[in-house]
């Protein structure tokens, strides 16, 4: 049948496949549309049957604890329900995971992680090239370096701030890159003899490194360096000589800047931080994913009055200690975030009319995109072991691991590739995936690189799924409770139990505030020492920032010492966070609960409808940025559902904090260029309507998830435009 005639395909989404991807693959094209059929012919039963799994056992659960309505909840009663209904299965022996091929950034190296919407050219630029971080700009542009007291940034460079600023890095080269004797302040300049680094001091004196294996490699003489390279943890810290530059004019030693090996990975997100809710949207998504494996993806934009474009960043090259090429990768190494299996998409339509799974469409297309990186020898590449990385997330238990790595293993099959080139990263996000964390890892173990924690969608899914057992405590008493530092713990507990020191990640969440960086100096490292070999930055200065933690915590020695702790309690992972009996809100603790949650709410909802945002830093209630996604909108709309449910307030108080709330949210984006206002037109707002939906249908969305109605009114946001 020729398929450019065939109403089930979308004609652009074809021709897109066609003469963009698949031309450049040499691949058939009447071949591979032909085995994409039979696979969507195969598999979307599979996935459709998964999600109506989800149902029952959510309804299941639901009958239990409406059952045990007004009783003290017993956690040894609920473990063994959970048993008898298949939520819970029984852990097998202990295992290690064989993954292989898999790059040194994953499975060797520990640092910093981005994930940046895919439909973003530019910010996806931006975080391929946040690979190399300039110090002396991160400390310079963020409030780790107070402004205030003369330290103040201003249009003009302020030497004062600059001081603080090299004082701050020549600090940092003291506590990991020692010298023998003496510190980095005081040195009037280096050079490298016989293989050493030496440092000369005003006083005639020198001195080496303490380690002097941390020197690896120079640019420039010997005796005059333009810059050198050094490394610790893995890492590699590039300090630049520049006596004309505009910090090295005003340093002791000329020390120019300091650039800090940053982002080792990103994850370019075709989901939470992505508003792609049609064809067109996707293909937009597609084709930058395509620019970021071939190397050619570029991004023009206006600044100081200039035209400027982003380009992906070649490799570094140094001259070793031997006097041979020293080469870096000059770019994050770039995972790709598939869809979880709920949605459908428009892409193409089966042979009843169904709508074909999104999670399986994003599966074909970026392997089929990330492919194409497997065949570049040279020029700028991403994995140099063979593989494609796929994060892929809200996935429940570990039959829908078992769904996702047969798809993948289909997908590799169809495209000719090696078995388990595709790797996957796990998202641990799902109460019964964290329940049975060490099951979904077995479901994986021969492509698995990658899990994680995440609090805000793991919380969504608790507050859904117990939605019935009672009222949940408010946000930030969620966080106090037992049952998250027992996710927590037992996901990286449950992590090195399997084997995954040495061969993949093991991941903490987003920081989300990013123009609070000294707080986040101060938090972060908490990260690396719970054993993380990963967290997620919300920006490439962050991942600069965040970069210094990894130089201070030797995060394979801190697992070493993990792995002998006995594993988080199952019991405590149970427990539901729920109000107590005894504990009463006052009026004003809801209210303030409430203005809260429907502030983000809003903030969020409106950019998402009306613009098709997915993801952007949005004022809270007191004007603080945070990064909010679809994580944060599912937490707040599944904890108002619950308040509702159980009657801590009522659909009159919601519906007025809405309304109250809208003004505020408009007035926070009154100088947004093409911003309409939702407080004047409550009832004609895609945006108001949907978030009202997200509260009051809340209950009823599967898993709680945001998708299905957002979806839904950004198709509406868009036909009204057009």
């Amino acid at each position: 049948m020729p398929l450019q005639k065939n109403a089930l395909i979308n004609q652009d989404f074809y021709h897109f496949i066609n003469e963009e991807v698949l031309s450049v693959h040499g691949l058939n094209p009447a071949t591979f549309w032909a085995d994409l059929n039979q696979l969507i012919s195969d598999l979307a039963p599979v996935n459709r049957q998964l999600l109506a799994t989800r149902e029952r056992m959510q309804q299941q659960i639901d009958h239990w604890h409406l059952q045990h309505q007004g009783q003290t909840f017993d956690v040894t009663a609920y473990e063994a329900y959970l048993r008898e209904i298949g939520y819970l299965v029984e852990e097998g022996d202990d295992f290690t995971i064989t993954t292989t091929n898999v790059d040194a950034e994953i499975a060797t190296l520990a640092g910093p992680q981005l994930v940046v919407p895919a439909k973003n050219a530019r910010f996806a630029l931006n975080a391929a090239n946040a690979r190399w971080g300039s110090l002396y700009d991160a400390l310079y542009g963020t409030d780790v370096i107070p402004k205030t007291n003369g330290l103040k940034p201003g249009k003009t460079y302020n030497q004062a701030r600059g001081k603080r600023v090299i004082a701050l890095a020549k600090d940092f080269l003291d506590e990991v890159f020692p010298l023998a004797s003496g510190s980095h302040h005081d040195a009037t300049c280096y050079v490298v003899y016989h293989q050493h680094l030496m440092a000369f001091f005003p006083d005639g004196s020198e001195c080496g490194l303490q380690q002097p294996c941390q020197l690896v490699a120079l640019n420039g003489s010997h005796s005059d360096p333009e810059s050198i390279l050094l490394k610790s943890n893995g890492l590699h810290v590039e300090v630049e000589f520049d006596r004309n530059g505009q910090n090295g004019a005003h340093d002791i030693a000329h020390i120019d800047d300091i650039i800090i090996e940053s982002a080792l990975s990103t994850i370019i997100d075709c989901e939470d931080s992505v508003a792609a809710v049609d064809a067109q949207d996707k293909i937009e998504v597609y084709r930058n994913w395509l620019g970021l494996m071939q190397g050619t993806l570029e991004a023009k934009f206006e600044k100081g009055g200039k035209t400027c474009t982003r380009r992906m960043q070649k490799d570094r090259i140094f001259t070793g200690l031997d006097g041979e090429e020293y080469r870096l990768h000059g770019r994050s190494l770039l995972m790709v975030r598939n869809v979880g299996h709920l949605m459908e998409s428009d892409l193409m339509q089966d042979q009843f009319g169904n709508f074909v799974p999104e999670g399986i469409m994003d599966a074909v297309v970026t392997s089929l995109i990330g492919a194409l990186d497997l065949q570049r020898q040279q020029g700028i590449r991403n994995s140099r072991t063979g593989s494609i990385y796929i994060v892929k997330p809200k996935m429940h238990g570990p039959d829908e691991v078992m769904f996702s790595c047969q798809l993948f293993s289909r997908v590799e099959q169809m495209l000719g590739l090696a078995a388990n080139t595709i790797k996957i990263g796990i998202m641990d996000e799902e109460r019964r995936t964290s329940l049975n964390l060490k099951e979904c890892i077995r479901m994986a173990k021969e492509r698995v690189v990658f899990i994680n924690t995440g609090f805000l969608d793991r919380t969504g899914d608790e507050i859904h799924t117990s939605m019935q057992a009672g009222a949940f405590l408010p946000k930030d008493q969620i966080k106090q409770q037992p049952w998250i530092q027992a996710y927590e713990n037992r996901n990286v507990d449950i992590g090195l139990q399997c084997g995954l020191q040495g061969k993949a990640q093991i991941g903490k969440g987003m920081w989300a505030m990013p123009d609070e960086m000294a707080a986040m100096m101060q938090t972060k490292i908490a990260h690396p020492l719970a054993g993380a070999n990963t967290a997620w930055v919300p920006s490439p200065t962050a991942a600069t920032l965040h970069a210094m933690h990894y130089h201070q915590v030797d995060v394979f020695a801190v697992q070493n010492q993990l792995k002998q702790r006995q594993i988080a309690s199952l019991k405590d992972l149970l427990t539901i966070p729920l109000l107590p009996a005894n504990q009463s809100l006052s009026d004003d603790d809801i209210q303030h609960e409430l203005d809260n949650n429907i502030q983000g709410l809003l903030g969020y909802v409106v950019r998402w409808i009306e613009d098709g945002i997915g993801c952007s830093k949005v004022p809270d209630i007191n004007n603080v940025g945070l990064m909010e996604d679809r994580a944060t909108l599912r937490i707040s709309s599944q904890h108002i559902a619950n308040w509702l449910h159980h009657g801590l307030c009522t659909q009159e108080q919601v519906k007025a904090t809405m309304q109250r709330m809208a003004v505020v949210v408009d007035a926070q984006n009154r100088d947004t260029a093409g911003y309409r206002p939702m407080s004047a037109n409550i009832t004609t707002s895609q945006a108001f309507i949907a978030a009202h939906d997200l509260i009051f249908k809340g209950i009823d969305q599967p898993s709680g998830y945001t998708e299905p109605l957002l979806h839904a009114h950004r198709v509406l946001a868009k036909q009204q435009a057009h």
